[in-house]
């Protein structure tokens, strides 16, 4: 592992998990890389990109970026997401926007594309870590199913990646994330401060991620959890990591469902 200061790109970090994921890099001393459709919101201590993962191209320039400034990529997070609000409306999926599916262009694809121009960096140093953010949403009902089908497949494009990464030192690993305490979800507990600390009871801060991200890095049996989704809320007691107020997060296995373990079999 190198002992300069890992360079990391987080996409997707102008909101949500993504930005609280790059805070939380920046806070455990990474140099970070932030994508957002616009740079002006990225948290401070984050190089801002401004990134459309819709556009090959720019994608394609942020990690030219990486390489002519750092030499260097030690870590990527696959996070950005098309999400619309009216994706959690309980409707069934065709009286739903059909922009609903740009979650499969901008979340499922656009993970490939950024790994695909990460890649020849991460395999430069001896150790590096892709991580992927991803939900239950991959084996459960939730959202409908352009949501379950990019879930599902970013599981799925970890576990297949694994094998082409085998005997590089780069690990891929897809992390189930809880309910996110947002700053979008505090909002709407606004003068209801009981209801948020019973929210916040079973949810996690955009940050907790970020720390978990951090230590499987520094795991050194990482290469164990290579091609496995993950649920964030276990992975936390392996490392003894708690959230916000030293909160445990519950692991949500046994409501949900459990990640699906990948074959062992290659067909090449």
């Amino acid at each position: 592992m190198t002992h300069e200061m890992p360079v990391a790109v987080v996409t997707g970090a102008t909101r949500g998990a993504g930005r609280g994921i790059a805070t939380a890099l920046v806070a455990r001393g990474w140099r970070v890389y932030g994508t957002g459709r616009s740079s002006g919101d990225t948290p401070d201590g984050v190089v801002p990109v401004q990134v459309d993962h819709r556009d090959d191209a720019a994608v394609a320039a942020l990690f030219d970026r990486v390489s002519e400034d750092e030499g260097r990529l030690d870590l990527l997070v696959n996070n950005a997401a098309a999400v619309a609000d009216e994706l959690v409306s309980p409707k069934p999926f065709w009286e739903k926007p059909l922009g609903l599916a740009d979650v499969l262009d901008v979340g499922l694809r656009s993970s490939y594309i950024a790994t695909w121009h990460a890649a020849p960096l991460l395999i430069q140093p001896d150790h590096g870590l892709i991580a992927f953010t991803s939900s239950p949403g991959a084996v459960c009902y939730m959202h409908g199913p352009a949501y379950g089908a990019q879930k599902a497949g970013v599981d799925k494009m970890v576990a297949d990646m694994a094998v082409d990464f085998r005997g590089t030192g780069v690990a891929t690993v897809s992390i189930w994330m809880g309910i996110l305490l947002t700053e979008k979800m505090r909002a709407a507990f606004a003068g209801n401060p009981e209801g948020l600390a019973q929210f916040s009871h079973h949810a996690e801060t955009p940050e907790f991620t970020g720390h978990l991200i951090d230590a499987l890095y520094n795991d050194p049996d990482l290469d164990t959890l290579s091609g496995h989704a993950v649920i964030g809320a276990e992975l936390a007691l392996r490392y003894g990591i708690s959230d916000e107020d030293g909160r445990q997060p519950p692991s949500h296995r046994d409501m949900l469902g459990a990640p699906r373990e990948p074959s062992t079999v290659v067909v090449r």
